[in-house]
């Protein structure tokens, strides 16, 4: 899986600035006009499509600019070279907006269930095959942030502590009941969860499984712990820690 170069909770922010600065209407209305263009678009142009001045327009134009929804640069229009500086133009970058609060990962879902039709096997259903693409990817990001960080052996409390970074990414919204046991107050993947959760909350579980084990964490696992409104996966002791647990009481 290639690594996401923006943390989600960062690239939130970033979405909601970006929304914040289209909620001008001279600003909105010439971001969707560069955008129909298909071109790169002059300040004249910009300006024009929305009746302003030149001078004020160069000053949406720019706020857009540094707000990540447009590029600018220096070009002759109609390829032409003239004698005296080039006209600064505008064009729409590759970035999509998207603001969901709280956090949803649809799109990681969506990820999955495509690897998960595309690799099916003859010897596994549709369901079979998303639970193993699920723990795969996960066991994949688990073992990505080992290799990256080297954090040594983790136990039930360090390994829940690396752990939290990735859920906290993720929308999960961690809270840390116990030293041993990991809350997740925000389902990613609601509404999807609620439709179908056999399959959702299964792959879910097995993303997490994955990355636990990818991660290498000893004595926790994922559970099933459905509550109203909530994750419905908690990281909780395993059965063998909670026996060690027992045993050291008595």
């Amino acid at each position: 899986m290639a690594s996401d170069p923006t943390p989600p909770a960062e690239a939130a922010n970033t979405a909601i600035d970006s929304v914040s600065v289209l909620s001008e209407d001279s600003r909105r209305r010439m971001y969707t006009f560069i955008r129909r263009a298909r071109r790169a678009v002059t300040r004249d142009e910009a300006a024009a499509s929305v009746g302003i001045s030149r001078k004020l327009a160069a000053f949406h134009l720019d706020k857009l600019v540094d707000a990540g929804l447009l590029r600018a640069r220096y070009e002759t229009p109609g390829g032409i070279r003239k004698v005296g500086r080039r006209p600064k133009v505008y064009e729409p970058t590759d970035g999509q907006i998207t603001v969901s609060i709280p956090d949803r990962r649809h799109e990681l879902l969506a990820d999955l269930l495509v690897d998960a039709v595309l690799s099916e096997g003859a010897d596994e259903t549709a369901a079979q095959a998303a639970m193993r693409t699920a723990e795969k990817r996960g066991r994949q990001m688990g073992e990505a942030v080992r290799d990256e960080t080297r954090p040594g052996r983790l136990g039930p409390e360090r390994g829940l502590t690396a752990c939290e970074r990735l859920l906290d990414r993720f929308g999960y919204e961690p809270v840390r009941e116990t030293p041993t046991q990991l809350r997740l107050r925000n389902c990613p993947f609601h509404p999807m969860a609620a439709k179908a959760p056999d399959l959702v909350c299964g792959m879910n579980r097995a993303f997490l499984s994955g990355y636990l084990n990818g991660l290498e964490v000893s004595g926790v696992e994922a559970v099933l712990a459905p509550e109203p409104g909530e994750c419905c996966v908690r990281l909780c002791p395993s059965d063998t820690e909670r026996d060690d647990e027992m045993a050291q009481d008595h």
